[in-house]
C-alpha cells in the first residue's frame, strides 16, 4: 500500500514541479516561495480549523491533529530549517535553468537518499537495486553533456552548484521525516501544519532582511495564480508521502526512488509547455533514469 502513496506523491510532486517553474519565471523568488508555502499552510489550516469545531467528525476522517510536546516542536523546526534551505537553492536554480535539467538533478536525491538509508537505518539494497542506483547516477551525468549544448557549464554555472546543494538538504529532510514520522509517532497533518508555520517564520525574517526594505524588489514580483496552486499540491504530495512513512514496513530508499517518477511529467509535459531545448535527447537519460527506479522498486 505505502508504494501506491509514493506513487500518488508523485503525480502531486509532477505538476507541482510545473507550476513552480510557472511562478517563478521573470519573478522574484523569495516573495513567490513565502507565498507557495503560505498557500500550502493556509490550505491545511482549513483542516486544523475544522478539527477543532468538528473534533468527532474530523477524527471519524482521519484529519486529528495531534497535542505536541516542546521538545518536537524544535524537531520540527529543525526540518523547516532543512527545507527553506533547500527550497531557496532550488527556487534560485529554478528561476535561471531549464527545468529539463532542474528536475532531472533534483532526481539525484534518491542517490543521498540510499546511502543514508544504509548508513543509518541499516536498509539493505539488493544486487538489482545497486544496478538500479548507479544507472540513475549514470543517467543525470548524461544530462549534464546535454546541458552544455544549452549553454550552462555544469563545472562553471553556480546555478547548478545550487540545485544540487537543495537536493542534498532535500534528501536530508527525506531522511529526517522516517524519524519524525515513525520514532516521534507524528501523523501526516500534525507535520505538516507545524512544519509550514515555522518555514514561514524563517522565511518572514529572510523576507525582512532581502526583500521588505527594497521597493523595486517589491514591485518586481508578480502575484501569479501558479503560487497558490504549487502550495496546494505540495501539501498534497506530503500528505501521501507521509502517510506511506507511516507504514513500519516502508522503506524510504525505494519511497524516495517511487518519487522521483514524477520526472515524467516534468521533463515530457514541462519541455513542450515552456518549449524547452533537446527535448528527445532528454528522453534517453530520462529512460535511463526510469529505468533504475524501475529495479530499484520491483527487484524485491
Amino acid at each position: 500500500m505505502w508504494m501506491y502513496l509514493g506513487l500518488l506523491a508523485a503525480l502531486f510532486l509532477g505538476l507541482h514541479n510545473l507550476c513552480k517553474k510557472h511562478a517563478v519565471q521573470g519573478n522574484e523568488v523569495f516573495p513567490v516561495l513565502l507565498g507557495t508555502v503560505s498557500s500550502g499552510f493556509l490550505f491545511i489550516a482549513s483542516f486544523y480549523c475544522w478539527s477543532l469545531y468538528q473534533p468527532e467528525y474530523a477524527l471519524a476522517n482521519g484529519y486529528n491533529f495531534q497535542y505536541i510536546p516542546w521538545q518536537t516542536h524544535g524537531f520540527i523546526f529543525i526540518k523547516s530549517a532543512i527545507m527553506a534551505s533547500s527550497w531557496i537553492l532550488a527556487y534560485q536554480a529554478l528561476k535561471h535553468l531549464p527545468i529539463t535539467i532542474v528536475t532531472p538533478i533534483r532526481s539525484a536525491g534518491p542517490f543521498f537518499t540510499f546511502i543514508g538509508a544504509i548508513l543509518i537505518y541499516q536498509e539493505k539494497p539488493n544486487t538489482l537495486q545497486w544496478i538500479g542506483f548507479f544507472l540513475i547516477i549514470f543517467s543525470v551525468m548524461l544530462y549534464s553533456k546535454i546541458g552544455k549544448k544549452e549553454g550552462i557549464n555544469f563545472k562553471r554555472n553556480k546555478w547548478i552548484f545550487a540545485i544540487i546543494g537543495a537536493t542534498f538538504l532535500g534528501a536530508s529532510s527525506g531522511l529526517y521525516d522516517k524519524f519524525l514520522i515513525q520514532n516521534l509517532s507524528l501523523n501526516p497533518q500534525t507535520l505538516q501544519f507545524w512544519f509550514c508555520l515555522y518555514t514561514i517564520l524563517i522565511l518572514l525574517v529572510i523576507l525582512t532582511i532581502t526583500w521588505f526594505p527594497y521597493a523595486e524588489k517589491r514591485q518586481a514580483f508578480k502575484f501569479r495564480w501558479s503560487i497558490v496552486a504549487v502550495g496546494v499540491l505540495l501539501q498534497a504530495a506530503d500528505y501521501f508521502y507521509f502517510k506511506a512513512l507511516q507504514d513500519p514496513d516502508a522503506l524510504i530508499m525505494l519511497l524516495s526512488a517511487i518519487k522521483r517518477s514524477q520526472i515524467l511529467i516534468a521533463v515530457v509535459v514541462g519541455g513542450l509547455v515552456f518549449k524547452e531545448q533537446n527535448k528527445r535527447k532528454k528522453l534517453v537519460p530520462l529512460a535511463g533514469i526510469m529505468i533504475g527506479v524501475f529495479l530499484i522498486l520491483y527487484s524485491n
